[in-house]
C-alpha cells in the first residue's frame, strides 16, 4: 500500500467519523432534553464537540506512534499512551465520544503503521472501550478526581478481564500459534500486560487531570462540564499514589528495554 493510498484512507476514515458524529448529534437533538437550547447554541455546541473529537483523535494517533514492549515473552504486545488522550475526550465530552475517538485512531493506525491489520484494530478498539467507557460513565456521575480514580480502577479490571478472552480467541489467528500455547500465556503474559498498561495510563491520567482541566477551562478550547468538589487531602493522596505507580511503571519499562 503506497503513501497516497494510506493518506486517502486516513482522510476517508476521518470523514466517515465526522459524518457519524454529526448523525449521532442530530439523533440526540431530537430526543427530549431538560435544558432548552436555541438552534444556534446547539449548532455551536455540536461544532465544538466535532472539533474536539478531531483534535483529540489526531493527538492520540501521534502519541500512539511511541510504543514500547512491556512483556519480554511477547514482544508484539506493546504499550502506548493513546488511551490517556482518549480518556481526556471521554471525560470532557462523554463516554460515546471516547468510543468514537478510539475507533478513529484504531482504524487510522490499521491503514498506516499497524503490523497486525484488522486483528490489531479490533483488539485496540475492544481494549480501549472496555477501559475507557466504564471509567467515563462512572466519572460523569460526580465529575471529580475521586470518582475518576474509582472509574479508572474499574476500567482497568474490566479491560484486563475482557482482553484475556479476546487474546485467547484472536492471538492464534494473528501469530499462527496453537491455542493451547496461547492459553498457557494468559496468566503469565497477557494478564500482567493489560494490568500494567491500564495502571500506567490511569496513573498518568490522574496526574494530568487537574492541569489539563484547568487549562481547558481558562482557554475555553473545548466544552467543559462543571467539576464536582472533593477534599484536598483526597486529591493529594490520589496524586501521590498515581505518581508512585507511574514512576514504578517507568522504571519497569527501562528495565525491560535494558536501560537499567
Amino acid at each position: 500500500m503506497n503513501f497516497l493510498t494510506r493518506l486517502f484512507l486516513v482522510v476517508a476514515i476521518f470523514q466517515i467519523a465526522a459524518m457519524a458524529v454529526l448523525i449521532f448529534q442530530e439523533i440526540k437533538s431530537k430526543l427530549p432534553n431538560k435544558t432548552v437550547k436555541t438552534d444556534a447554541e446547539r449548532k455551536q455546541s455540536d461544532t465544538m464537540k466535532l472539533t474536539a473529537i478531531a483534535m483529540l483523535s489526531a493527538l492520540a494517533f501521534v502519541v500512539m506512534l511511541w510504543r514500547v514492549p512491556l512483556v519480554p515473552a511477547a514482544p508484539f504486545l506493546k504499550f502506548d499512551a493513546k488511551d490517556i488522550i482518549i480518556l481526556i475526550g471521554a471525560f470532557i465530552l462523554d463516554p460515546f465520544s471516547g468510543v468514537m475517538i478510539s475507533v478513529i485512531v484504531s482504524l487510522t493506525e490499521m491503514v498506516t503503521v499497524s503490523e497486525s491489520g484488522w486483528i490489531g484494530a479490533v483488539m485496540n478498539i475492544i481494549s480501549s472501550c472496555a477501559f475507557i467507557f466504564p471509567a467515563a460513565v462512572i466519572y460523569h456521575r460526580r465529575r471529580n478526581i475521586k470518582w475518576a480514580a474509582v472509574g479508572l480502577v474499574i476500567g482497568v479490571l474490566l479491560m484486563t478481564t475482557v482482553m484475556l478472552m479476546w487474546n485467547y480467541f484472536l492471538v492464534p489467528i494473528y501469530t499462527g500459534w496453537p491455542r493451547d500455547r496461547v492459553a498457557d500465556m494468559l496468566v503469565p503474559v497477557f494478564l500482567p500486560f493489560n494490568l500494567l498498561k491500564g495502571t500506567i495510563n490511569s496513573a498518568a491520567m490522574l496526574l494530568i487531570y487537574k492541569p489539563v482541566f484547568t487549562t481547558l477551562k481558562r482557554t475555553r478550547l473545548m466544552p467543559l462540564p462543571a467539576e464536582g468538589k472533593v477534599k484536598s487531602r483526597d486529591i493529594k493522596g490520589i496524586l501521590l499514589l498515581a505518581g508512585f505507580v507511574l514512576l514504578t511503571g517507568a522504571v519497569y519499562m527501562m528495565v525491560v528495554q535494558g536501560r537499567m
